[in-house]
């Protein structure tokens, strides 16, 4: 096994689809452009989820860009299962940055004030559905008294099922059984226990709403982009804390331009890259996808730097409405400055806080 494990880290280190010199130039420019010199710092403290969804920060981890990006400074990554943990550890000053989805960004945002994060780019869009057992409809009839799970208490399926279900005439309180049972677990658990026949589904994102189709002999009720106007909402969004963005913002532009070379490298051969991924994939969880899994779920995401602002007030919106979040001015939020001067610097349209943040 350990050695299967060394060639493929040494193939994704041969993958590398951007040169270092790019980044180089990318991270030359920009901060000679910004006006701005911060302090250095030794290190970068980065987590991300083993999910289709986080392709940037998988495949940029595992090929070394964001290393070669960061120079210097060390990448030290962690993983999670959802975004609720990886805020809790941003909170905690246990890292200074993470991909994870709208709600749970919006939760640190509204419990700290507005004072510790800014979402500095986008990663994904789409990738997230609901998944049944075979008989279940998307009707109030069908659905009262089943038990579905999301990743955790609050994340961005989490919020995203229960709205819906709201919208379906049935409750689904957080805090006790409603029409339909909501449980937030691990999503290995989930895939296991609905193989079972001990929950009657998910919303879940990839692979993992894949993994229930296919493994699980799953129905697809909901695909979330039908959800959204042009089917685009933010999935995954990279947040840094306030704290080391002010601190240390080359840092923070260095890594921003192995997000956008890794997203370049995407573009440019996505069949290498789902691979890549795969592969990935398969070293931080010891599991390997099937192929007709990874095609789907590699299908169902939009890999895209733009964060989509505009639905991340719908996404607050909703939380509130199923009482997970309270109401909150999210006016300041986004800082996509850095981010903006990358996509200038290389020839890219840049993208919109709309209206909640800088640029």
């Amino acid at each position: 096994m350990s050695g299967h494990n060394n060639r493929t880290r040494l193939r994704l280190k041969r993958l590398l689809a951007i040169p270092f010199l790019t980044v180089v130039a990318l991270v030359s420019i920009t901060a000679c452009g910004s006006g701005t010199t911060g302090a250095s710092s030794d290190k970068l403290r980065l987590g991300y989820f083993p999910n289709i969804t986080h392709a940037i920060p998988v495949l940029g981890v595992a090929n070394g860009q964001l290393q070669q990006a960061l120079g210097q400074t060390q990448l030290a990554t962690q993983t999670f299962n959802s975004g609720t943990a990886a805020v809790e550890a941003i909170n905690a000053g246990a890292v200074d940055a993470a991909f994870v989805g709208p709600n749970p960004a919006i939760s640190s945002w509204t419990n700290s004030g507005g004072t510790s994060i800014r979402i500095i780019s986008g990663a994904a869009s789409g990738g997230a559905e609901l998944v049944v057992r075979p008989g279940i409809e998307a009707t109030a009839d069908s659905l009262r008294g089943t038990t579905l799970a999301t990743p955790s208490l609050g994340n961005t399926q989490d919020v995203a099922l229960r709205f819906w279900l709201k919208q379906q005439g049935l409750a689904a309180p957080k805090d006790s059984r409603g029409d339909v049972d909501v449980i937030p677990q691990q999503n290995a658990q989930t895939l296991a226990l609905f193989k079972r026949g001990e929950i009657d589904g998910a919303w879940v994102p990839e692979p993992w709403a894949s993994r229930l189709v296919q493994e699980g002999g799953g129905t697809v009720i909901v695909n979330e982009k039908d959800l959204w106007p042009d089917g685009k909402f933010v999935t995954t969004q990279l947040i840094v804390s306030q704290e080391y963005l002010t601190t240390y913002p080359d840092q923070v532009r260095a890594l921003l331009a192995g997000v956008l070379a890794t997203e370049m490298a995407i573009a440019a051969n996505p069949t290498k890259a789902r691979a890549d991924v795969d592969a990935a994939l398969r070293e931080l969880t010891g599991d390997e996808l099937d192929g007709e899994v990874l095609t789907r779920a590699w299908d169902n995401i939009d890999i895209t730097l733009d964060p989509i602002a505009t639905s991340l007030q719908a996404d607050l919106n909703h939380a509130v409405d199923v009482k997970i979040s309270l109401p909150v001015d999210l006016n300041g939020i986004y800082d996509l400055t850095i981010l903006n001067q990358l996509l200038t610097a290389a020839g890219r349209p840049t993208v919109s806080a709309a209206g909640l943040g800088s640029q």
